[in-house]
């Protein structure tokens, strides 16, 4: 999914570095909107050019299947070859986007496959999610005590219009967006921030 005052000691607000996005259609969410390919293009994001060897190792599945689903994300446009990280006849790959934007009319779509598709793929990214706050609440002992205190695992409850809810959005990813392109400094880390914003009848 596409990444989207602070205390003391936050960065000047400058204009937010937009990321290289790109906005899913029907056709290519078909070709996406599988388990092992979402979570392939995620780690070369994440994590640079790899081979389908590495990335079956990291993810605990076949060369076999990496390469196939690899070749699949690429004739659909999400990652392509990166011969520059090629030794001998290793074929190493890299992602073409920073991240994917859902278009939710998607889940509206008169064909069934493509609302399938949509359900499929978000299904997944809740997966990840929770899959991510699993793995960090499983290792944050072993974290240094700033660590622990720099991370936050929070919800709020607002009463809001739709209009008011899709305004909240892009000022928190405007926000996010500004810390992208900050400069390299001792103690830098990966940090994986997400947000989930929804309705909820009374009661439900």
């Amino acid at each position: 999914m596409p990444e989207k005052n602070a205390a003391s000691g936050a960065p000047q607000q400058t204009p937010a570095a937009e990321p290289n996005v790109r906005t899913l259609d029907a056709r290519s969410l078909r070709g996406l909107a599988h388990p092992l390919r979402i979570r392939l293009l995620a780690s070369l994001r994440r994590n640079g050019p790899a081979t389908a060897s590495q990335l079956a190792e990291q993810l605990g599945e076949s060369s076999g299947a990496t390469s196939y689903h690899l070749r699949q994300l690429a004739a659909h446009g999400f990652v392509e070859d990166a011969p520059e990280h090629g030794k001998g006849r290793e074929r190493w790959w890299k992602a073409t986007h920073d991240g994917t934007r859902f278009d939710e009319s998607l889940l509206q779509d008169e064909d069934p496959a493509t609302r399938g598709a949509a359900e499929l793929f978000l299904h997944e990214i809740a997966t990840i999610h929770t899959q991510e706050m699993n793995a960090w609440l499983g290792t944050a002992e072993g974290w240094p005590q700033e660590w622990r205190r720099g991370s936050d695992i929070s919800d709020f409850t607002l009463r809001l219009t739709a209009e008011q809810t899709l305004e909240l959005i892009h000022r928190m990813h405007d926000l996010v967006n500004g810390y992208r392109d900050l400069p390299e400094s001792e103690g830098t880390e990966t940090v994986r921030v997400h947000t989930h914003a929804f309705p909820r009848r009374d009661g439900a």
